[in-house]
C-alpha cells in the first residue's frame, strides 16, 4: 500500500510566453495520517503506522522551450515491523531532470521520471484505492521521455528508461542505500533497454488509456517481464464518476509467474464531501489471491485542506484483514 497522493508538477517544456525566462514554479503537499491493521489473523500484522509524507516540486523555466524540474519527496522509507509514529524518515529526489518543447504538441524529458503508466494512482480516489494497484506503478527511472498530442485530446507518451541506481537512488536521513544493478528485479539493468508506451485518449465525460510495457530481466531473473493495461473512466456529472483499470503480466517482476490485476473505483462528492468505494483483486499464478475492499470519506476546507478517512478489508491467500486509516492532506505553494 502506498501513503503518498501524487503530486503533479513535472513540467513539460516552458510556461506561456507571458511568462519571465527564469520564472520558478513550485508546489507541495504535506500528508499526516495514522494506518492501523485492527484486526488481522496473522497477530503480527497487527501493527499502527503514524505517518507523515512531505512532496514539494518545482520548476525552472530557461531558454526558449526548456526548464528543468524536481520532485523531492520525504517518508518513511522503511516498512513498519511495529508500531511507530514519524519514524525511518528520508529525504530523495523522486524526479529530477530537463524538458523541452518540441513544437507545440510535442515534449521531451531527460532524467529521472515517473514513467507513464496506468492510472490507478493517479486517478481513483480514496485512501486504500491503490492497495494492489501500487504493485505496478513505475517511479524513479532513468531515461529518455516523449509526450505527444497526436489528435485532440488524445496524448502517446513513450519512454525508454532504467530503474536508478546512481547516488540520487539514496535517501537522506534514513539512507534506504544506493540501488545497485547486482539486486536484480526487471527493469533494473542500468541501460536503456526498457520500453513503456501508453495512449491515453478523452471524449467527452469519457478517458481511456492502453498501455505496454516490457521490461528486461535483471541480475538473476529468471524471465523479462511484459505488461499490458487499460482503464476507463466516466463522469455521469460533477458529483459522479466511475473508474475501472486492468492489467496482465507475464513473468511479473522478472520471475516465473504471471500476474493479473483489477480496480474498479467509484466516487460521488456532495458539496465539501467526497466519498468513494473501490473493488480490486491481485491474482498472482504462483501468490494465489488478494482480494480488497475498501471505502473513504474526505472533507475540504474552504483552505484547500483535505481530512480523509478509509476502512478496507483485504483477503490475501485466506488472511483476513481489517484495515483503518484517517489522514490530513496540506497543499502549500503554487
Amino acid at each position: 500500500m502506498t501513503n503518498k497522493l501524487a503530486l503533479a508538477l513535472v513540467v513539460s517544456g516552458v510556461a506561456t510566453q507571458a511568462v519571465a525566462q527564469d520564472a520558478f514554479e513550485w508546489e507541495g503537499e504535506l500528508e499526516l495520517g495514522v494506518e492501523a491493521v485492527v484486526s488481522s489473523d496473522t497477530a503480527g500484522n497487527e501493527i499502527t503506522d503514524g505517518y507523515g509524507v512531505l512532496e514539494l516540486g518545482g520548476s525552472l523555466s530557461f531558454g526558449a522551450n526548456g526548464s528543468g524540474f524536481f520532485t523531492i519527496v520525504g517518508e518513511s522509507i522503511e516498512d513498519p515491523t511495529d508500531d511507530r509514529l514519524l519514524e525511518d524518515i528520508g529525504f530523495y529526489f523522486e524526479e529530477i531532470g530537463v524538458a523541452f518543447d518540441l513544437g507545440t504538441a510535442t515534449s521531451i524529458a531527460i532524467g529521472k521520471v515517473n514513467p507513464s503508466f496506468g492510472r490507478t494512482f493517479d486517478d481513483a480516489g480514496g485512501l486504500f484505492a491503490d492497495t494492489v494497484a501500487g504493485d505496478y506503478e513505475l517511479t524513479e527511472q532513468i531515461g529518455v521521455f516523449v509526450e505527444s498530442e497526436l489528435t485532440t485530446d488524445g496524448t502517446l507518451s513513450f519512454g525508454v528508461f532504467y530503474a536508478d541506481d546512481t547516488f540520487l537512488s539514496r535517501s537522506i536521513g534514513t539512507d534506504r542505500g544506493r540501488n545497485s544493478t547486482d539486486a536484480g528485479g526487471a527493469g533494473n539493468t542500468g541501460r536503456l533497454d526498457n520500453v513503456a508506451l501508453t495512449w491515453t485518449q478523452e471524449y467527452k465525460n469519457n478517458t481511456f488509456q492502453v498501455g505496454a510495457r516490457h521490461l528486461s530481466a535483471g541480475t538473476g531473473d529468471a524471465h523479462d517481464e511484459t505488461g499490458l493495461v487499460a482503464s476507463v473512466s466516466h463522469d455521469f456529472s460533477d458529483q459522479f464518476y466511475v473508474f475501472a483499470e486492468a492489467a496482465h503480466f507475464s513473468n511479473f517482476g522478472g520471475g516465473a509467474d504471471d500476474a493479473t490485476y483489477l480496480t474498479l473505483n467509484a466516487g460521488y462528492t456532495m458539496d465539501n464531501w467526497a466519498f468513494s468505494g473501490t473493488l480490486a483483486r491481485r491474482d498472482l499464478d504462483g501468490g494465489g489471491e488478494t482480494d480488497v475492499i475498501s471505502v473513504s470519506a474526505e472533507y475540504e476546507f474552504d483552505n484547500g485542506n483535505v481530512l480523509g478517512t478509509g476502512l478496507a478489508f483485504v483477503d490475501d491467500g485466506g488472511n483476513k484483514e481489517t484495515l483503518f486509516g484517517v489522514n490530513l492532506i496540506v497543499p502549500f505553494g503554487g
